[in-house]
């Protein structure tokens, strides 16, 4: 039922977190693929979130500088500044496996880790998201028609090079965190559809991943946005 709620800007958006993960060579969506597609819509929130200086251009390189182009989620979950304090630094230690490695070290690793779940031994937890998966999948084959952008694809400053990922990209479980938080806050403000709005602020929710650390280097918080979105939309 989410996804057949969605309003046609919001489908866009969805669409376009797949562009931005192709194009930065990421094999995943995360929340921060979410984040690069909403402030680069022309809808109010992302007005909102640009007016408090969270640009495309900025997010790009936020999502650079803490995952890469290409990057793994081996790190992309990390907070950074928690690891510095106690004196690891993820670059250097990204720098150290790929000069001993090679330059894909990370890309093999990350695929080996994140391979699709195996036919038996699975927990509750992977039998439940692969029904789901299976479910939301058949309802939006036989209930609505495809997901389409109205707008081309998104370009932006960095493109990593080499093969694109083709076909689906799947949703992280933190970009499943923060689409759940979107039904909630609809469900909160007691409406029937499932806006742009309602995929931002259920995103700056977040209380930690990587979108929480890139509002902080791009000098705003969630709850100022969440204040500006809110008096926005109403």
């Amino acid at each position: 039922m989410m996804f057949e709620r969605f309003t046609p800007d919001t489908r866009a958006v969805v669409v376009h977190t797949q562009e931005h993960a192709r194009q930065l060579g990421h094999d995943h969506i995360g929340p921060e693929h979410l984040l690069l597609a909403l402030v680069s819509t022309d809808q109010p929130a992302g007005a909102v979130l640009r007016e408090h200086g969270v640009t495309p251009e900025g997010v790009e390189e936020e999502i650079v500088r803490l995952v890469g182009l290409g990057g793994s989620r081996l790190f992309g979950a990390l907070d950074r500044d928690a690891l510095a304090s106690v004196g690891i630094d993820i670059d250097a230690v990204r720098a150290r496996i790929e000069e001993s490695f090679g330059p894909e070290a990370l890309t093999r690793a990350d695929s080996t880790v994140h391979r699709g779940p195996r036919t038996s031994r699975r927990g509750p937890r992977r039998v439940v998201s692969a029904a789901l998966t299976r479910h939301w999948r058949g309802r939006r084959a036989a209930r609505r028609p495809a997901l389409t952008a109205p707008t081309p694809a998104p370009t932006g400053l960095y493109q990593a090079t080499g093969a694109r990922s083709g076909g689906h990209i799947r949703f992280s479980p933190r970009a499943k965190e923060s689409l759940a938080n979107t039904v909630r806050e609809a469900q909160a403000r007691r409406d029937s559809y499932i806006g742009v709005e309602h995929l931002t602020l259920g995103l700056i929710a977040m209380p930690s991943g990587i979108v929480p650390s890139v509002l902080s280097a791009l000098g705003t918080s969630a709850p100022a946005l969440r204040t500006a979105i809110t008096d926005r939309y109403r």
